[in-house]
């Protein structure tokens, strides 16, 4: 079955909490002012329906400075080769133009939680009754020895969906026949599980498909097991025997350093030398301005209310995406639109007295292994015990049809066109 906007739309009407921490009613102001900061997934569709829904009761401005937002997920079949740039870039003016909702293209320089007031980079500020904090995440350009800010132009990490996602296909494209390509995954938790190994099977299409089957793709894993780790496997002997070589911590005995002069990776177990790609996956924390406004725990993630994703520290401000520590829900957009419709659903009762019901979570993460070969991994879930629990999971099947296959992978265009009209328009 293709997934599309009706599937995504189940959190606006039926989505929502109750509020644990008591958060000052704003009824009888003239109008009460939301304050999104982070044009994502997650922060573009609570804007969106925040606006939609209040029907212009409630004020709300989203803070953003790109103009246009790249999306993370099918980032990898733009690598591939699989979508152009433009198909995955989309404008915020749908949302000003359909819904009312103020757009100020400014970074959020902080946030000023006494005076309920977000500093601008221009050092104006916005007031708010309540604030939305969707930033998704930042890198740790400390994690990995040798590299830092200064080298993600050498070594790329493509994990902030746009200019470094072209630079990645460019050096991939140039990489020779017998090539090494050298990626190195990141630690959880981090966004998008499956995605190093999406981008893995896109990497060794495009190398295939340009006839450069002796190059090699070595992956240097923090994590002893990954996200759909057998399907994976099975695609890459399928599809790309002896291209692929995976290493975790028991094999490669720890990464000791890389150099981005001479494209070397130093782990316990081997040195490789002169690679004609080294992407590099760090570890991740929560966006920065969750991090400076007290947000997050000594996890360098920050968290939320299960029932309605406010924050555990702060009754005005919500948070969303990849900046959460979301239970047993990943960090994907998926997961960052199904939460912005819950802390929608719970910002709306609060300021408009309108309706609240009980939270329901979705997401399905599509990967892409090759041509018309496409595996996925899911689930639905609500608050339990104080978290986010899975009360429902699937995931595929090794040793699935062709067709099957095949079906999935139209489920996952469907699904892409479906958020992003129920994101953008």
């Amino acid at each position: 079955m293709i997934i599309d906007r009706r599937r995504l739309l189940v959190g606006s009407a039926s989505l929502g909490a109750a509020t644990l921490l008591a958060a000052p009613p704003v009824l009888g102001q003239a109008k009460p002012r939301v304050v999104v900061i982070g044009g994502g997934p997650g922060g573009a569709t609570a804007a969106k329906y925040i606006a939609k829904d209040s029907k212009g009761a409630i004020e709300v401005t989203l803070v953003e400075p790109a103009k246009q937002f790249v999306t993370c997920f099918h980032s990898n079949l733009y690598l591939g080769g699989f979508r152009d740039l433009a198909s995955i870039t989309h404008s915020y003016d749908k949302l000003a133009a359909n819904y009312g909702v103020k757009l100020n293209h400014q970074t959020a320089r902080a946030i000023d939680r006494d005076k309920k007031e977000v500093v601008l980079e221009d050092g104006s500020r916005l007031p708010y009754d309540r604030l939305v904090v969707s930033p998704g995440i930042d890198l740790k350009y400390d994690s990995v020895p040798g590299w830092g800010r200064e080298h993600e132009e050498t070594m790329p990490h493509a994990w902030k969906a746009g200019p470094q996602t072209a630079l990645l296909r460019k050096r991939l494209e140039a990489v020779p026949d017998g090539g090494l390509v050298v990626m190195i995954a990141p630690p959880n938790p981090y966004r998008c599980p499956p995605g190093p190994y999406e981008r893995i099977s896109m990497m060794a299409h495009v190398l295939k498909s340009a006839g450069k089957t002796k190059a090699k793709i070595v992956v240097i894993d923090a994590k002893e097991t990954f996200s759909k780790q057998a399907l994976f496997q099975e695609g890459w002997n399928k599809h790309y025997p002896g291209m692929v070589e995976w290493m975790g911590p028991k094999i490669h005995e720890g990464l000791k350093s890389v150099d981005p002069r001479t494209n070397t990776v130093v782990t316990g177990f081997e040195t490789f030398k002169d690679a004609a790609l080294v992407n590099v996956i760090p570890a991740q924390t929560a966006g920065r301005i969750a991090l400076d406004s007290g947000l997050a725990n000594q996890t360098g993630f920050c968290p939320i209310l299960p029932e309605n994703m406010k924050s555990a520290s702060d009754p005005n401000i919500y948070v969303l995406g990849d900046a959460t520590i979301a239970g047993d829900m990943p960090k994907s957009g998926f997961s960052a639109n199904s939460q912005a419709k819950v802390a929608a659903m719970a910002i709306r009762g609060e300021l408009t007295d309108a309706r609240v019901f009980p939270a329901r979570y979705a997401n399905t993460c599509w990967s892409l292994l090759a041509p018309d070969d496409t595996v996925k991994i899911g689930g639905s879930y609500e608050a339990k015990d104080g978290r986010i629990a899975a009360v429902e999971t699937f995931v595929s099947k090794t040793g699935e049809t062709a067709e099957l296959r095949k079906e999935t992978q139209a489920e996952n265009m469907g699904w892409y066109a479906g958020i992003i009209a129920d994101v953008f328009t």
